[in-house]
């Protein structure tokens, strides 16, 4: 088994170095491949740097992609999702409210034949920093829509931590460039009955302060793009 961690990052010099040092630190046969969605607050030159200086020789297994302008994660995730080689996929992101200590809790209903695909839950019963109310409102509101376009039951539709059975992804056709890709993949899982699974993840998240990204306006698109993917498309 191996595992092929997909990180998308924009705009995360703050974080980008240690996510790679936490992932090479998972103990896991693997690759990391890395997408700059053209980053312009100095990630993309720490990558570079990453790339060809000093850190050459302990992180053999990154390679990083630089997409040529913005398009946003959907897209970022896509182009990381045609360069992977193993056997089970995970996506990461790059800003350090995801821990990858979680990988092994993770990828297990998979490796023991439970599940095609795994979602982490930051809603089920375990210890996280809390979020803004609004942020778990719109969640949830989100969450419980998809579940009725989906027939599934998910507790977390928007999560970060999405893992997946290689073969899965070669028979999805995704279009999402920006944070559609979370409705529109677990639209998709569900129209090939693909058998998901939900397991408890700790979670750390950022408020807009520390950089967090999404907006009201993200949550008005995902509703759009939960309807046209259970229906239109």
């Amino acid at each position: 088994m191996r595992l092929s961690v997909v990180i998308p990052v924009y705009n995360e010099m703050n974080t980008i170095g240690e996510v790679l040092s936490k992932v090479l630190e998972v103990h896991l046969p693997k690759e990391v491949i890395v997408i700059d969605d053209c980053s312009t607050d100095g990630t993309r030159e720490f990558l570079k740097e990453w790339e060809a200086g000093g850190q050459k020789g302990r992180n053999e297994e990154v390679r990083v992609s630089y997409q040529p302008r913005n398009m946003g994660k959907g897209a970022a995730v896509r182009s990381g999702f045609k360069q992977v080689t193993g056997d089970i996929v995970i996506i990461q992101d790059a800003d350090l409210e995801y821990h990858p200590q979680e990988y092994p809790k993770l990828i297990e209903p998979i490796l023991d034949g439970r599940a095609d695909v795994v979602y982490g839950s930051r809603f089920l019963d375990i210890p996280r920093r809390t979020l803004m109310l609004r942020q778990t409102l719109a969640n949830k509101l989100l969450t419980r829509l998809s579940n009725l376009c989906t027939g599934f039951s998910l507790t977390d539709m928007e999560t970060g931590y999405k893992v997946f059975k290689r073969e899965v992804l070669d028979h999805l056709h995704l279009k999402s460039n920006r944070f559609g890709f979370e409705p529109e993949v677990t639209a998709k899982i569900a129209k090939m009955n693909y058998r998901i699974y939900e397991v408890p993840i700790s979670y750390r998240g950022r408020d807009y302060r520390e950089g967090k990204k999404i907006r009201w306006t993200d949550g008005l698109k995902a509703v759009l793009s939960i309807l046209r993917y259970n229906f239109f498309d």
